[in-house]
């Protein structure tokens, strides 16, 4: 049966922050994962995640500045400080919230870069993260994210990012998977989860075309369970939607997994 946890920076954004955590296990989540952990202490999110007896199963490296363009550093070239100094506090949170996971985020193309150059910078900073990430016994995730939602995205495909992970070979790095994403970018989803099963250390979900709940929309996420259990995935499944109208009101589709 599909193991999900929510989002807090889509879920439960009704609450303050911190306040999310306990909103989450009462509705029945036994993981979390944020996009943005900063805005807190590291300190203060663990004292909510153990008080509310849950785990955090994925966290994201600092965007940069957002006010700026910045949605992710890793493949942007000249800013290599920056990368290594947002990655290094990712890796700080990670190790005190006891998280084992962390989405590198690759970040948009900056205008009229040469392609070449945006690659070789992804996979250097990558590689350069990816034994610090080792010694703290931390996987990185590596997220294709559709150009509608962020233009100018750098990785949009799993094959993509298979070339990527295969070509560094680093055992650490691997796939994050957003059927959501997946849908819009290149469809034949059970197919896709078929070919890139081997790669995925966590997959996240929404209703697309509107990324509301997965009861909502142009997938049959029961069918893409079944379809998930039955490659033997047995990791987090992220609930990373908008949900119509409130968080709550929105868990019907989740109440057959014990949640809602």
């Amino acid at each position: 049966m599909p193991r999900f946890d929510a989002n807090l920076n889509y879920l439960f954004t009704e609450l303050p922050f911190l306040d999310r955590f306990a909103a989450a296990a009462e509705c029945g989540f036994r993981g979390i994962e944020i996009l943005v952990p900063y805005e807190a202490p590291a300190a203060a999110i663990r004292q909510r995640l153990e008080a509310a007896g849950i785990e955090a199963v994925l966290i994201n490296t600092p965007l940069g500045d957002p006010a700026k363009g910045d949605r992710g550093l890793t493949c942007v070239p000249g800013r290599e400080a920056d990368f290594k100094a947002a990655f290094s506090r990712a890796l700080e949170y990670a190790a005190e919230l006891r998280c084992p996971r962390i989405h590198v985020v690759a970040g948009v193309m900056p205008p009229g870069a040469d392609r070449d150059r945006v690659d070789g910078t992804y996979r250097a900073n990558l590689a350069w993260a990816a034994p610090a990430a080792a010694k703290a016994g931390i996987t990185l995730c590596l997220e294709p994210i559709n150009p509608r939602d962020i233009p100018g995205f750098f990785l949009n495909t799993a094959a993509q990012a298979r070339t990527v992970i295969e070509t560094l070979g680093q055992p650490n790095i691997r796939l994050q998977y957003d059927l959501y994403h997946a849908q819009i970018v290149e469809g034949d989803l059970t197919r896709t989860l078929e070919r890139e099963i081997d790669l995925i250390e966590h997959m996240q979900i929404a209703g697309p075309p509107d990324r509301h709940e997965p009861d909502h929309g142009e997938l049959n996420y029961p069918y893409l369970f079944e379809v998930i259990d039955r490659l033997g995935y047995r990791g987090w499944i992220g609930a990373e939607y908008r949900p119509r109208a409130g968080t709550r009101a929105g868990l019907g589709w989740a109440k057959r997994y014990g949640i809602g």
